[in-house]
């Protein structure tokens, strides 16, 4: 299985997306280069480049002369519509890549879920959001197409993940993991029932 390497500016990106959709960082907080640069240890540089892509991708709001801050997401009435939208994008991708998936994927997908377990144990919500996101990305990714994946960041960014729903989050990765043993099983409609529930 090949290695992803991620830049600098796509690690901050990464970072920061995560602690969005997470609640870390509330909405209408602002984002300071200076801080952001000293925290991560890097040039104002990639900082300026990582907060230009999340405000492009919907997450952050640039004002004049007030600097970036979390926007609140949308309304509750296109809420809806972003949900819908993010369900159509992620099962036309899993059904794209159904039947070319192989073993090598099937451990691959284990690995994520290990790793999404792992974050629900601790409870430690940005790295929950983070691996959740993971798995998600994983089916996207696996299609190939870079239009594809811009357009599932442009959906996802606009959600807040919502874990209130369930119990613990050891019940948020069962609900994950019914969809990886579908997907291993290779039962397709129950891949793509458990994908839709979890997609809320």
């Amino acid at each position: 299985m090949s290695v992803v390497y991620r830049t600098i500016r796509e690690q901050i990106v990464e970072q920061l997306r995560s602690e969005v959709l997470s609640g870390e960082i509330a909405e209408g907080e602002s984002l300071r280069e200076q801080k952001l640069a000293a925290r991560f240890g890097v040039s104002r540089g990639p900082i300026r480049d990582a907060l230009l892509q999340l405000t492009q991708e919907g997450l952050l709001i640039a004002e004049p002369n007030r600097g970036v801050r979390v926007s609140g997401g949308p309304s509750q009435q296109i809420q809806p519509l972003v949900v819908e939208t993010r369900r159509r994008i992620e099962r036309f991708a899993l059904e794209t890549v159904f039947d070319t998936l192989t073993a090598d994927d099937n451990r691959a997908l284990d690995e994520v879920l290990a790793r999404f377990k792992s974050a629900c144990e601790k409870g430690e919500m940005k790295e929950v959001v983070e691996r959740d996101l993971a798995l998600h990305r994983w089916i996207v990714e696996r299609v190939g197409d870079a239009d594809l994946l811009a357009m599932w960041l442009q959906v996802i960014v606009r959600m807040r993940l919502r874990y209130t729903r369930h119990k613990t989050l050891l019940d948020s990765y069962r609900e994950h993991k019914r969809i990886v043993d579908a997907i291993k099983k290779r039962d397709r409609p129950a891949a793509l029932a458990s994908l839709e529930a979890n997609i809320v």
